[in-house]
């Protein structure tokens, strides 16, 4: 899972919400900065506020200083550098409030960045001296977690980097903008910001660092008791390692922690939290399957916890590996036999945790990720930072994985008792984040397991009767002889469009008057950051981009049949007004835009954006389909046509021709990004629509070379092999899976029968039949499965997939539909919360039903 996703999760139980909106004035830091001062400026970007003299002319980049804190003493602090810099006209800006500092320094917040809660610009390296001078002498006592992108000034909570004052963007070695340097040539170079000091290789060290810089490299040289081996794990929290004793033994588990890192809102840290562990597996030495405590020591300024090693795969890891329901179509022998280890699993986790409680210890984090499972399928635990003393009557976990966390009334062993009820049910469906956010799936979730899979009669009853009572009363009653086919009617369990009751048959037009209703009840017209919620995405690219914003939903409604509305076309037309163009793509940008405002009859609006975006098309080397040229080539061609403007079109042919080059420059990686949307599949596209235009053989042959490029990038070789004997498995998602390669490959071959992609579609098309999908979403969930289906149907594809699809869109709507507000919606990524976009949400699910439905147009634009 990305962690990003857990701070925008803190807010709103339905939606995901920037850290930006959290709270109100009551949450935000009271210091002399929030009254701005006569000839000062505020503004607020995210969750910074920035304040500069009105006639502030600094450098765009330099050295900066970071000041670290936590909420204990983020207001004195802060208090300290207003009344340091207002006076002297020193530009800062600080975080607002202290929910959004908590959640920035959370466990699984990015690593760079953590800590930091006041920047300071200082106009050259003269100022820089005197700002850490004084403000060393200012904040003295004073703490915050280490800035990990930072060289640190004495022993407070100062800390110094090189970077950018003003916005400046380039791209990368893929292609994609990212935040941008500018060398002394003038030529701007990606701002790499990663968790370790590393400053341009033009730029000297201020003499005052240099005592610093000597302070660090003097503890990378210290003889430490151990010697990392391998990094498993990567937190806010520290690192988990394999590491060896430094006079030799045998292989062990160095957990860190960093202090006042990954705090809670209580304000325990990591190293808290680490010795807790440490105490708690202590207490619990000599069980089998509990980790042996070896030692605790300091190393540099973090604290470690040595402990054995126990061997094998995470329990996530071996479900994903055994799980029979990835396949197409399982075996009535694969299921038993996956059936029986996973029971056995189970049976042993249970033991493992009555054997804890007989210690008087709840665990509190039971989930697949801190199972591991050895080669013999026994199985052990590990992260014991939340375990607690049954006898701490009220004591819960501060939090836990999604779907695993009891409910409030449960205490004690209680809560684990939840958790391994969750587990029971996730070893066969793994979706348990889903339940979380929508409990009423529940009862179709149980009902799929008991049906789908060979188990002891009321092994799902005992389950659901923990989990929910309620829910347990309405399954039906009677055993299940065996496993049921995945294509049996009677085995799908069909939520009414407006919630209760079953949906036997697809009524696709009430079916989408309710999402439509659903995403019309979700618009927020009154802000400005966004129209509809969505992905997390949206508050980094805008509220704007066909992929996670208002152009790509307002499209999908229209060519669905959902209508116009104008109040959110009119939102959108605003938006564009006020917001410059930062990005050109299609799905992340101008371009996309431009092509719902086209569409909707703003004609002069997405001219105007064509044009403000054409300086970045210039620049851009991003060969993709979503935020590159690829995208960008497509929307001018089809431009060009529509306006009948020749100088777009000419504009396109030259786009192609870039990226001719580019691909005969490429050669294949094996850890290149890959698909529709993120590999040379698009680009493959945009050759085939050029060869359509201008009936040339050489684009066609560019398209057949792209799409083999990608194939080969992901492991298909011309001697049939595929992507898992290359040691890597292929997604059938749409943007970066067999869904997209079936399509275009598809395409392709429709013109060129002996194109060499030929004798891989077939198993690119029997990829898209997969049974289990764990979300819903079009670019990678099963709503883009579904579309893929129902387009290659319509191009004469055989009864196996007609069947395929039936299953998905049945599938789509008992597993992953739930409701807002009454109407029916979808859950975005990871499933965490509702997403109304197209990419990730019911946007994209209403486009690809509406095309197995029998509907009109194209599953993705140019497509």
């Amino acid at each position: 899972m990305d962690m990003r996703y857990e701070a925008f999760c803190l807010e709103d139980p339905q939606f995901y919400e920037t850290p930006a909106n959290w709270g109100g004035d009551h949450d935000s830091f009271d210091v002399p900065a929030r009254s701005c001062p006569p000839g000062w400026e505020r503004s607020q970007f995210g969750v910074w506020s920035l304040l500069r003299p009105a006639e502030h002319s600094g450098p765009e980049q330099g050295w900066k200083v970071h000041v670290s804190a936590v909420p204990k003493n983020a207001a004195r602090v802060l208090a300290t550098v207003a009344d340091y810099c207002l006076p002297r006209g020193v530009p800062f800006k600080f975080i607002t409030s202290e929910k959004a500092l908590v959640a920035r320094n959370s466990k699984y917040a990015p690593r760079e960045s953590s800590g930091k809660f006041v920047t300071i610009y200082p106009v050259d390296d003269k100022e820089l001296a005197r700002i850490l001078v004084d403000l060393s002498l200012a904040l003295v006592g004073e703490r915050g977690p280490y800035i990990l992108s930072d060289l640190r000034y004495d022993e407070g909570p100062l800390y110094v980097r090189y970077g950018a004052f003003v916005e400046l963007w380039t791209s990368d070695e893929s292609g994609r903008p990212v935040p941008a340097l500018r060398r002394p040539d003038g030529v701007l170079v990606p701002d790499r910001r990663e968790p370790v000091f590393q400053p341009p290789d033009w730029v000297s060290l201020p003499a005052i660092l240099l005592p610093q810089l000597e302070v660090r490299k003097g503890a990378a040289t210290v003889d430490y008791p151990y010697r990392v081996d391998q990094a498993l794990h990567f937190s806010n929290a520290g690192g988990v390692y394999l590491a060896r004793p430094a006079d030799g033994g045998d292989v062990v588990v160095l957990k860190e922690a960093r202090p006042l890192a990954a705090m809670e809102w209580d304000g325990t840290d990591a190293v808290h939290r680490l010795y807790h562990e440490g105490r708690m597996l202590d207490r619990l030495a000599g069980i089998a399957g509990v980790p042996e405590l070896r030692d605790q020591l300091a190393m540099w300024e973090h604290d470690f916890l040595v402990m054995q090693h126990m061997r094998g795969r995470s329990l996530a890891q071996w479900q994903a590996d055994e799980y029979p329901c990835h396949q197409r179509e399982a075996s009535s022998h694969e299921l038993r036999s996956y059936t029986r280890r996973a029971l056995n699993v189970v049976a042993d986790v249970e033991k493992l945790l009555s054997d804890i409680h007989d210690r008087g210890v709840v665990f509190a984090d039971l989930h697949p990720g801190n199972i591991l499972v050895d080669v013999d399928d026994s199985v052990s635990l590990v992260d014991f930072e939340l375990a607690f003393d049954v006898g701490l009557r009220r004591r819960r976990p501060a939090f836990g994985a999604p779907g695993f966390g009891a409910p409030a009334d449960r205490m004690g062993f209680a809560v684990d008792d939840y958790a391994l009820a969750a587990l029971r049910l996730w070893m066969f469906l793994p979706m348990t984040t889903l339940t979380a956010l929508a409990p009423a799936k529940l009862r179709a979730h149980a009902e799929f397991v008991r049906r789908r899979f060979p188990l002891p009669a009321g092994y799902v009853e005992d389950v659901l009767a923990e989990l929910d009572p309620g829910q347990a009363a309405l399954l039906p009653s009677g055993p299940v002889a065996d496993a049921c086919g995945p294509d049996e009617p009677d085995c799908m369990v069909a939520d009414a469009v407006h919630g209760g009751g079953a949906l036997p048959e697809f009524c696709w037009a009430a079916l989408r008057d309710s999402v439509v209703e659903a995403i019309s009840a979700s618009a927020t017209p009154e802000r400005q950051d966004r129209l509809f919620p969505g992905d997390i995405e949206q508050f980094s690219l805008g509220g704007t981009c066909f992929a996670y914003g208002a152009a790509g939903v307002l499209h999908t409604i229209a060519v669905s049949g959902g209508g116009r509305h104008p109040g959110y076309e009119q939102w959108l037309l605003d938006a564009v007004r006020r917001e410059p163009v930062r990005r050109p793509g299609f799905y992340d940008g101008a371009h996309g835009v431009a092509y719902v405002l086209d569409f909707l009859g703003h004609r002069t609006e997405a001219a105007a954006l064509v044009e403000a975006a054409a300086p970045l098309v210039r620049a851009s080397r991003d060969h993709r389909l979503g935020g590159g040229l690829a995208g960008i080539g497509l929307n001018l061609l089809h431009l060009g046509r529509t306006w009948r403007d020749a100088a777009l079109v000419t504009d396109a042919m030259a786009i192609g021709e870039r990226l001719a080059e580019q691909l005969a420059e490429t050669r294949p990686r094996s850890n290149a990004a890959v698909g529709l949307l993120r590999g040379w599949t698009g680009p493959a596209l945009f050759f085939l629509r050029l060869y359509e235009h201008t009936l040339d053989r050489p684009w066609l042959r560019l398209a057949e070379l792209a799409l083999c490029r990608d194939l080969g990038n992901c492991g298909y070789g011309s001697d049939g092999s595929s992507p898992a004997s290359a040691g890597r498995r292929l997604s059938s998602s749409l943007a970066a899976g067999s869904a997209g390669f079936a399509l275009v490959g598809d395409m392709i071959v429709g013109y060129l029968p002996e194109a060499a992609c030929a004798p891989d579609l077939p198993v690119l098309e029997r990829s898209c039949q997969a049974e289990f999908v764990s979300e819903a979403g079009l670019f990678s969930g099963r709503a883009g499965m579904l579309g893929a289906l129902a387009v290659l149907l319509r191009r004469g594809a055989d009864a196996d997939t007609e069947r395929a699809m039936h299953r998905h869109r049945t599938l789509l709507v008992s597993l992953h539909a739930t409701h807002y507000l009454g109407a029916l919606a979808f859950p975005g990524s990871h499933s965490l919360r509702l997403s109304m976009d197209f990419a990730t949400g019911s946007a994209g699910v209403l486009r690809a039903m509406t095309l197995a439905g029998g509907g009109e147009g194209t599953l993705l634009p140019f497509l």
